[in-house]
């Protein structure tokens, strides 16, 4: 369990942020963009959660944004060896099988998509779709760092299922409600 009696630390006044195997980086560094992304789509998940509060949906969310947080803990720990264990924390294959499972229960129930969608429809919907660009950013975020050393692959499915699940989920939303906004090419020619 995690216990923090302080909450700063002053070592990061230097521009500078501890990994967990004790290694410092620079703030700006590809790892911590990486795990400043996934912050930034949990955060916006906090919105959607609180939208829908009361809701499976809301229940669904509380659990990806815990996973989440593993994918972080995952980002900052550097190295090639992907398997967890009591000290390290890694995102695994059943967290990305859970995602498809819910995917496929909520498309399920969803008609065919005839056109892309507009993010929009009711306001859970479009934070939902908000949430889903910003964990596409920290996907792109997550590859780039891969491109320059090991990142676990678990890791980078999870976050590419994820902006899957939270399409699927808004429609699901939409659907239940006013309905998805279709995107009409060339419409205002």
């Amino acid at each position: 369990m995690v216990k923090l009696n302080k909450i700063y630390t002053r070592t990061g006044d230097d521009g500078t942020t501890g990994l967990v195997d004790g290694s410092r980086l620079p703030k700006h560094a590809a790892r911590m963009e990486s795990i400043g992304a996934v912050d930034e789509a949990n955060s916006v998940l906090g919105l959607a959660a609180v939208s829908l509060m009361g809701t499976a949906h809301a229940d669904l969310i509380t659990r990806i944004q815990n996973d989440l947080f593993d994918l972080g803990a995952d980002l900052a720990t550097p190295g090639d060896d992907f398997a967890p264990s009591e000290m390290t924390l890694r995102i695994v294959q059943s967290q990305v099988d859970w995602l498809e499972t819910e995917i496929d229960r909520l498309n399920a129930a969803l008609p065919p998509l005839t056109s892309f969608i507009l993010p929009g429809g009711s306001e859970q919907a479009a934070r939902v779709h908000i949430a889903r660009a910003e964990t596409r950013r920290a996907e792109r975020s997550a590859v780039a760092l891969a491109g320059g050393g090991p990142v676990n692959p678990a890791a980078l499915a999870y976050l590419n299922r994820l902006s899957d699940l939270l399409f699927v989920l808004a429609r699901a939303i939409n659907f239940a409600g006013s309905g998805d906004v279709l995107w009409v090419p060339g419409q205002n020619r």
